[in-house]
């Protein structure tokens, strides 16, 4: 073989492996697309686009998967790869993937979910936000005040003359209407009506039902002054939310974790309420007040 001809060949051998290289990279920035992942409703499409807006802003490259459906549905792309990451909940971990009966230390359950997550798919649980979204129900002020029905026992007890407004996962998960009816007894509702989550406070607005599925941090439980039932027999645990990852993208990109645990601390029960409800109530987008609170605390 010539100088020259082995020369070329060099050449055409470094030039394919710079373009292998250049198509691993996924861009000019160096770095893989990150794609980012939520369940379908307000409060995960905010901090959707909460965690996609960080990592934007510190130089990756985004793909937006927000909106999958359920629990299960989003657990399933992340553990398949489809996405790298989307926030989750604590109690759901532990009740819908773990079988566990919670603590009532919410440290505790962080702890048992992190490390299963870890040893079992190889998912890491990033920092966990204070802010509880815990499931609950809620009537308005009149139903309330009509029935007497103040906590989870009264209502157990009154559901029969109750129409039930709620989200399939509701009927099935242990810990919603199966685990009540075992906490609690009763809750044999008059009739069940089932709804996409955007529409069950309209619902009971309109009168349809009486009573609906509602969380903790719903803005609008504040928007319509609405009455949420005393979890007197503490059935349901702290639902703290965190980002939950792959690990192979954090062993790529540590930093990822650096990024988005800055946020954590900031996201108490009052401004998550107050976040939803400007989506719920004021019908702004989740992109917009997602970019707002960001920019706001000085992250864009």
């Amino acid at each position: 073989m010539t100088i020259t001809r082995a020369r070329a060949l060099a050449l055409i051998g470094a030039t394919a492996t710079s373009a292998s290289l250049a198509a691993c990279a996924g861009g000019a920035d160096g770095k893989h697309p990150i794609a980012i992942g939520s369940k379908d409703f307000t409060e995960e499409l905010i901090l959707g686009e909460m965690y996609a807006l960080i990592m934007e802003h510190n130089g990756f490259t985004v793909t937006r998967k927000l909106n999958l459906g359920g629990t299960q549905v989003a657990m399933a792309a992340l553990q398949r790869g489809d996405i790298d990451l989307y926030p989750e909940y604590t109690g759901t971990a532990l009740l819908t993937q773990l079988k566990a009966t919670p603590s009532k230390d919410a440290a505790a359950n962080y702890r048992t979910v992190k490390a299963y997550y870890d040893t079992h798919y190889k998912l890491t649980w990033l920092d966990a936000a204070p802010f509880n979204d815990t499931q609950a129900l809620a009537t308005t002020q009149a139903i309330a005040s009509k029935y007497g029905i103040k906590t989870l026992s009264d209502l157990s007890r009154a559901a029969p003359q109750l129409r039930l407004g709620a989200i399939p996962e509701f009927v099935k998960r242990e810990d919603a209407l199966p685990g009540l009816r075992k906490a609690y007894g009763g809750f044999a509702f008059k009739d069940i009506k089932l709804f996409t989550i955007g529409l069950k406070y309209k619902a009971l607005e309109s009168g349809n039902v009486d009573v609906v599925v509602a969380f903790g941090t719903d803005g609008q439980i504040d928007v319509d002054k609405l009455v949420v039932f005393e979890d007197d027999k503490r059935f349901w645990p702290s639902y703290q939310v965190a980002p939950v990852v792959r690990n192979e993208l954090l062993t790529t990109y540590p930093a990822v974790a650096t990024h988005l645990n800055k946020l954590q601390p900031l996201l108490t029960d009052a401004i998550m309420r107050g976040l939803n409800a400007q989506v719920d109530g004021a019908k702004k987008e989740p992109k917009d007040v997602a970019a707002e609170f960001l920019k706001t605390h000085g992250f864009a």
